[in-house]
């Protein structure tokens, strides 16, 4: 019964680990800033006030969707992207080598106006 706990147990840890390590595609019109959660939907883009829409979904970087309240205060570097009114819509907190992808567009005209490969998830300036 002990092994059949224990092997149930790494087969567990071994599929988050493999989950994590997983490779996240972003949307070409995902933008990099960072983001502080306030009271719900109050938040702070790039220090400047903002709103989560009222479907927006946050993904840690395991990829889940954890609670807003559960991440209020705290300072994320984040990608995001922005519904037709301006309120932000979908947010994946960056794992360190997400992070390490640069350049990435902090600003429309720069997702306008660089290069970007879907495939190798990288941009390149004009």
């Amino acid at each position: 019964m002990y092994r059949c706990i224990a092997a149930a147990l790494a087969a567990l840890l071994c599929s988050f680990a493999a989950h994590a390590q997983a490779l996240r595609n972003f949307p070409a019109n995902a933008l990099r800033g960072s983001l502080v959660i306030g009271a719900a939907p109050e938040i702070l883009l790039n220090a400047q006030p903002a709103r989560l829409s009222a479907g927006a979904r946050i993904r840690d970087q395991a990829n889940l969707q954890p609670r807003p309240a559960s991440l209020t205060g705290a300072k994320l570097l984040v990608h995001y992207t922005v519904d037709t009114q301006g309120l932000v819509q979908e947010v994946w907190i960056l794992t360190p080598e997400e992070a390490a992808r640069k350049p990435w567009p902090v600003t429309l005209q720069e997702a306008r106006s660089w290069q970007f490969d879907p495939v190798a998830q990288t941009w390149t300036k004009p």
